[in-house]
């Protein structure tokens, strides 16, 4: 029995036991931001999606077609460097202002915080503050307590449904997805992201940034004594309480009670911390109403708080900076020069070589032109790197707006032309339009 009894009370010990967390509403600037980029991106997610450039919707990635649309720009599978670049941008980006200020992303745009942060308000409407939620939650079920709860998952899944509607309206045309009736792929990948936002944000909330987010895990490596957290001064509040000889902290608690992962900032620094400043606009409440300064939470340093010198400007944060700029320059510059044309050469493998009429020998290609600009466009198809050498027949092709067409081309040259491979390049050019104009190499093949 002792063994047993022993056994219990170890395996009892290797796991916490999951407690509700029920976070407190706070107000105050940091409140303020939070809520000032819940309202910036969801305008910008549930907006996004309805906005049209030249009488089509601004920004699709219609993988269907293989094209993306990003306002008055097309992406072909061809450009898939730009993706490469653009989570190298936003990896870099991650780096440099969590080593200059912690972390940020998660406390005010990481779309986990900012869908807990709606659907906390949400429950709040409907259930009330937080005590009236935890009177709710430990009361036996009634009709009151039913009809609220009906309501609040209501509207939880109402939201869901619909961010999931709009999240598959950026790869298939949002118009035609609600005034017609959805295909199965639409309709399930609609319906599984609706999920994942209700059960993301509706009820895993913390247990996604302390459990399932790696960057929680990764954070601590990309911060220094220089970066800027949320710390708790303990000169200044310790020890805590109510009377003479008291610090400033008088033990109330909100700054648990706000934080949406539950944890005593007084404590450390924690991993679970997402950098939110929650307990710094309810901390800020109470001295207020105690007539004391504020800030005895803030957002500083491990050097400021030990009397030392803080630098911004530090080896890792110019690194990081000068990296950031140089790449996000040349994606600019690439896009900025990028040729509205893309060109592939392709060997007719039917006839490699042959002679034809005239004493003349032919080789056979085709060109897949690609015009990735929205106007139809008419190219013209020359050939060099041979005396004589030309393009038999028609070498002008009009292609239409964002669309490819596969041209076959003949190129003959002399019969007198040396056996063997001899490299020769295509050029189409875009008729009436400056600098539109592609250079392919190839081989020309004599026998």
């Amino acid at each position: 029995m002792k063994l047993n009894d022993a056994a219990a009370v170890q395996e009892q010990s290797l796991y916490e036991v999951q407690r509700r967390i029920y976070p407190r509403a706070v107000h105050g600037a940091f409140a303020a931001w939070r809520w000032a980029l819940v309202w910036i991106t969801q305008l910008v997610f549930y907006g996004g999606a309805w906005l049209t450039w030249n009488d089509r919707q601004a920004v699709l990635f219609d993988i269907a077609h293989r094209k993306f649309y990003l306002f008055g720009l097309v992406f072909w599978p061809q450009d898939i460097i730009y993706l490469t670049v653009l989570l190298i941008v936003s990896a870099l980006a991650l780096f440099l202002f969590t080593a200059v200020a912690g972390r940020l992303w998660c406390g005010y745009a990481c779309p986990q915080t900012v869908y807990t942060e709606i659907f906390l308000w949400i429950e709040r409407v409907i259930e009330g503050d937080r005590n009236a939620r935890m009177r709710l939650d430990q009361e036996g079920l009634s009709s009151k307590k039913l009809l609220l709860k009906t309501a609040k998952h209501g509207v939880w899944l109402a939201l869901a449904l619909w961010t999931g509607i709009t999240f598959v309206g950026y790869f298939t045309p949002i118009r035609s997805l609600v005034s017609s009736a959805p295909g199965a792929w639409e309709t399930f990948w609609a319906l599984f992201y609706g999920f994942a936002t209700y059960g993301n944000a509706g009820w895993m909330r913390e247990q996604v940034c302390k459990y399932m987010c790696p960057y929680a895990r990764f954070q601590s490596a990309m911060f220094d004594r220089d970066t800027l957290i949320i710390t708790y001064d303990p000169g200044r509040g310790e020890p805590r309480g109510k009377g003479a000889g008291k610090g400033d902290c008088i033990d109330c608690g909100i700054c648990v009670q706000a934080c949406p992962t539950g944890i005593d900032i007084r404590d450390g620094l924690q991993y679970e911390c997402i950098g939110c400043a929650a307990c710094i606009d309810g901390c800020d409440q109470v001295m207020e109403k105690l007539g004391r300064p504020k800030k005895l939470i803030r957002y500083s340093t491990t050097h400021a708080m030990e009397g030392k010198p803080t630098r911004l400007l530090r080896p890792r944060v110019l690194v990081y900076s000068a990296i950031l700029a140089a790449i996000t320059a040349a994606a600019a510059a690439s896009l900025a020069l990028r040729v509205p044309l893309k060109v592939d050469v392709i060997r007719d493998r039917a006839a490699i070589a042959r002679e034809v009429e005239g004493g003349l020998i032919e080789n056979v290609y085709r060109l897949q032109i690609m015009n990735t600009t929205e106007r139809a466009r008419a190219f013209e198809i020359t050939v060099s790197g041979l005396p004589g050498i030309q393009v038999w027949g028609e070498n002008t092709t009009g292609v239409p707006a964002a669309e490819t067409r596969m041209v076959p081309v003949r190129v003959r040259v002399d019969a007198g032309t040396a056996p063997g491979s001899h490299p020769i390049e295509f050029t189409v050019r875009a008729h009436g339009v400056e600098g539109v104009a592609v250079r392919e190499g190839a081989v020309f093949i004599v026998r």
